[in-house]
């Protein structure tokens, strides 16, 4: 759906010399956002080129976030230009391998011309996308019952369209937009998120998604979940003060790394127990106490600790890749997590300074 945010960024784009565009296919955007595109790849290819800014465009071939790899060779261009969203690191080290300067452009508006997003046209759905900062894994019944802790979430305003499968609840905002289509009603936050809830998981679900997802979408703002053994939080605390949802998006920051693998499986060597449970649930406290009186320097310890103790029972969360990336940021962060249950996703960074080519949050202050 081509709007005036693409017409920019491919304007941006020709100031640094002929422009030469790889197009997702219909089948590689389907991997990555969960549904087909509206217009199909060769009627978006001759939109494109029919661009004064465009001299050509190929349907990359491969699959991933990585499709363009025979077009790259094709191209053999100097400069390989994305945006903060299709940013990643590994499309940096690819370049930085094959002497290919690396730029990654801001999403910004034409003068006098608002924000666009694909996700803003489709009917301008208004559902939110749900990040958990603390705690992740408490959610589910055989984790908290080993030890009652907290889940930390915060509500993210659909700015931008994240990929499937990468931690960002998409697959419970698909059910929420199948219920409501573009926009949360109004009612009860609590009795929609368990509507959605059970919408999500009815009779017969076997591995159900943790309630932390319905949750974070309907509750708008940062919020607190704490669990003891059950599918439910005993207790919901919501944080809406503006100084503090201000504060964690000027220090929160997310790196693409890509959706996890078909055959990823979390699960493959993990080692639950009451100490590591206790050890989550210390961290989700710590950081919660910490964002109570931003203090970022605290706040980047424990969101560090509550990924590390979610690793203690989960290894298989990150890999040897994932491991590398994490090193090329820490020492310019604060702290470090995955998104959801890792294996891929976003790299989430706590840091006192913005973070070149990193996603910054939007996070949603009501629903109304």
């Amino acid at each position: 759906m081509l709007h005036s945010g693409h017409v920019r960024f491919l304007e941006e784009a020709a100031g640094y010399g002929e422009v030469h565009i790889g197009l997702g296919s219909d089948k590689t955007v389907l991997e990555l956002k969960g549904r087909a595109p509206v217009n199909t790849q060769s009627e978006r290819k001759y939109l494109l080129e029919a661009l004064r800014h465009v001299k050509t465009c190929h349907i990359n071939s491969g699959s991933g976030i990585m499709d363009f790899l025979a077009e790259l060779k094709l191209v053999d261009p100097d400069i390989f230009i994305v945006n903060e969203d299709g940013n990643s690191p590994a499309k940096a080290e690819l370049c930085r391998k094959l002497g290919i300067k690396y730029v990654v452009l801001k999403r910004l508006p034409q003068a006098n011309l608002p924000v666009r997003s694909t996700t803003s046209l489709r009917k301008e759905c208004r559902i939110p996308y749900r990040l958990d900062l603390a705690g992740g894994w408490l959610d589910q019944p055989y984790v908290s019952k080993h030890g009652k802790g907290s889940v930390l979430t915060i509500s993210l305003e659909p700015v931008i369209e994240f990929n499937e499968r990468s931690g960002m609840a998409s697959s419970s905002r698909r059910r929420a937009i199948e219920l409501w289509q573009t926009d949360i009603p109004e009612g009860d936050r609590e009795k929609l998120a368990r509507v959605l809830f059970a919408f999500e998981n009815p009779p017969g679900t076997e591995i159900f998604a943790g309630s932390q997802d319905s949750i974070g979408i309907v509750f708008p703002g940062l919020n607190r979940l704490d669990y003891h053994g059950q599918y439910w939080p005993g207790k919901i605390i919501s944080q809406s003060d503006e100084k503090i949802l201000s504060w964690i998006e000027q220090h929160l920051h997310l790196i693409p790394l890509g959706p996890r693998g078909a055959g990823f499986d979390v699960f493959k060597g993990r080692s639950i127990t009451p100490p590591k449970v206790r050890a989550l649930a210390a961290t989700a406290d710590g950081c919660w106490k910490a964002i109570q009186k931003m203090d970022l320097e605290e706040f980047g310890r424990q969101f560090r600790a509550s990924f590390e103790a979610q690793i203690a029972m989960f290894p298989s969360m990150t890999s040897p890749a994932i491991n590398k990336m994490i090193r090329r940021y820490a020492k310019s962060s604060l702290g470090w997590k995955l998104s959801g249950a890792g294996g891929g996703g976003y790299l989430v960074l706590v840091s006192r300074q913005p973070v070149p080519g990193a996603i910054q949050v939007k996070i949603r202050r009501t629903n109304r």
